[in-house]
Order: structure tokens, then C-alpha cells, then sequence
């Protein structure tokens, strides 16, 4: 027997569930935002059960994208951890049933360090939600036949998690180059760490022809440097255009053998895609990507018509940047 259906079916409630979340988000979201970037401390997250679990990975995320965070466990908070919250710090509860007595406990303390709180439940008059200086509501259907197995309502408390951190964020102007700097290691570093500085090919390996040689000319020179393109500069060593294989495959067919007659201003497609040294190679790609290009002239500043290298797509895959 094939369960493809029942898991289909378990997905689309799971994502209906978030966008339910979505729907019903007021403006207690920005609420939230705003004590969170208000903190001067760090963001302690806690929950028992599933709910600790996806806590952990909200406190990662925050983490990842520049805000300091970390979870406490409610239960060892009773015993001797509370002191990991200081003055300062935000706390975020996730609790579907706003009722998690562990949490209960630690409340009256919460309230007399006056530590600002942000609840994720789905019982909006719930003991804990009622204590709470925001809450947000995941009121939603679990995914399974019998309504109890936590499964929609972690998968919309993670989500939106996730939507605080992000928003926090772009509010905070973070920008790749930070999120690099905490991501060194593995495949996520070496996208985020490379420069297009570090992959581009410079002096004698640039393909380069000047706009005034034959085209002859300038297919040798594509050909022998292997990078599916060839610059065109002027006699002042300005970048003018490229000739692609696309615009020689185009040429080709326009001209025949009278493309040989031409010169490589004739077939060139003026001011190519080009892109700063300092940039990162995942930028790169993206800029590939966007132009449907593999190709692109590298650059001091954006202003500067003489390009000090080219880097190619597969500069990009050797490097495992894509």
C-alpha cells in the first residue's frame, strides 16, 4: 500500500497551516520586532517538548543572522538556570497550549526582572499569554487524524520564527558579508567567503581583441583562451562589448562567409554585464543566473571601463560555489 497520498495530504495541511498564520498576523508582529531590537542583552527562547525543540533552531537562526540567542530549557530553569537570564534580555515562550506549567513557574520571576516577552501559542487567554507583552497566535489544526501530534502547529511556530528573525534582519541592515563572517566553515563558507577577486582569470588569460581586427582574429582568440566569449576594447583599453558564441552562432547565420569581412565592433554586443572585484562569487552566480549569462567582466568600481579580469561560470562550479 502506497501512503504518497497521506503524505501529500499531511504537507498541504502542514503548509495551509502557515498560511493561516499569515493571514491572521496583526500588527503585534511589528510589536515583536520592536522589542526584540530593543534588546540589549540576548533573546532566550524556551518551550518543553516539540516546542523546545523548535526553539533551538529559532535561537540558531537569530544566532545566524546577528542577533544573539540562545535556549533554556524550562525545566532546568527551576533548578539553578534561570540565572542565564540577566537585565537586558528578551524572552520568547513557545507554548501551544500557553498552559506549560514549567514555564508557569518562572513567570513571577520574569515579571520582577522586568524581561520583556513574546508568546507563540495558540490559546490567546492562556495563563501564558496573558503574561506575555505580545503575543502571536498559531491557532491551527495538527496534521495528524486525531489532532494531538504536534506537526502543524511546530511547523507554523518554527516559520514564524523564522519571519521574526529575517525581519529583524533586514531592520538591522544585515548584510551578506555579516552573515559570512559567522558561516566560515563548509560549502555555505566557501559561497559566502569567496570573493569573484579570489576566481577570476587576469592579464594573458582575459580573452582580448581590440574593435578594430578582423574576425578571423577574434575567433582565434576566442578559441585558444576557452571561455566562450572575447572582450572588445578600444585602442585606449576601453571595454566596448563582448562577442559571445551566441553572437557568432547569430553572426554565422547573418553573414555566412562574409562574417570573415567583418571587423569585431560589426558583431560585438556593446557594454556587456560586468561586475566588481570585491563582490562575492555567490553574487556572481546570482548575476549569471538573472542575465542567463556565464560570463562576466570584473571591475575596480562601477564606473571603470577597463576590466581587470573575467570570471566564468564554471570558475563558480570548480570552486562549488553553485
Amino acid at each position: 500500500m502506497s501512503f504518497l497520498i497521506r503524505g501529500k495530504d499531511v504537507l498541504k495541511k502542514e503548509a495551509e497551516a502557515i498560511l493561516h498564520v499569515m493571514e491572521h498576523l496583526n500588527n503585534d508582529f511589528d510589536g515583536a520586532i520592536d522589542i526584540i531590537d530593543s534588546c540589549t542583552g540576548r533573546v532566550v527562547l524556551t518551550g518543553m517538548g516539540k516546542s523546545g525543540l523548535i526553539c533551538k533552531k529559532i535561537a540558531s537562526t537569530f544566532s545566524s543572522t546577528g542577533t544573539p540567542a540562545i535556549f533554556l530549557h524550562p525545566a532546568d530553569s527551576l533548578h539553578g538556570d534561570l540565572g542565564i537570564i540577566q537585565k537586558g534580555d528578551v524572552l520568547i515562550i513557545v507554548s501551544n497550549s500557553g498552559e506549560t506549567e514549567e514555564i508557569i513557574k518562572i513567570l513571577p520571576w520574569i515579571k520582577r526582572m522586568d524581561i520583556p516577552s513574546v508568546v507563540i501559542t495558540r490559546v490567546i487567554d492562556s495563563t501564558i499569554a496573558t503574561q506575555g507583552d505580545v503575543v502571536l497566535m498559531v491557532d491551527v489544526d495538527e496534521a495528524c487524524s486525531y489532532n494531538v501530534v504536534p506537526t502543524s502547529s511546530t511547523t507554523a511556530a518554527l516559520a514564524l520564527g523564522d519571519a521574526l528573525a529575517i525581519s529583524l534582519m533586514e531592520k538591522r541592515a544585515f548584510k551578506i558579508e555579516d552573515f559570512a563572517s559567522l558561516h566560515p566553515g563548509g560549502t555555505l563558507g566557501r559561497k559566502l567567503l569567496l570573493k569573484v577577486a579570489d576566481l577570476m582569470h587576469i592579464g594573458s588569460a582575459m580573452p582580448k581583441v581590440y574593435a578594430d581586427v578582423s574576425m578571423k582574429d577574434a575567433i582565434l582568440e576566442m578559441t585558444s583562451k576557452r571561455l566562450g566569449l572575447v572582450g572588445v576594447y578600444s585602442r585606449g583599453e576601453e571595454l566596448l562589448g563582448a562577442i559571445t558564441d551566441g553572437d557568432l552562432r547569430r553572426a554565422i547565420e547573418k553573414y555566412d562567409r562574409a562574417l570573415f569581412d567583418k571587423k569585431a565592433s560589426d558583431i560585438m554586443t556593446a557594454n556587456p554585464k560586468h561586475i566588481r572585484k570585491d563582490a562575492l562569487a555567490a553574487y556572481a552566480l546570482k548575476k549569471m543566473e538573472d542575465f542567463s549569462i556565464t560570463s562576466l567582466f570584473v571591475v575596480d568600481n562601477e564606473e571603470d571601463r577597463r576590466p581587470v579580469g573575467i570570471i566564468h561560470i564554471h570558475d563558480l562550479l570548480r570552486a562549488k560555489v553553485a
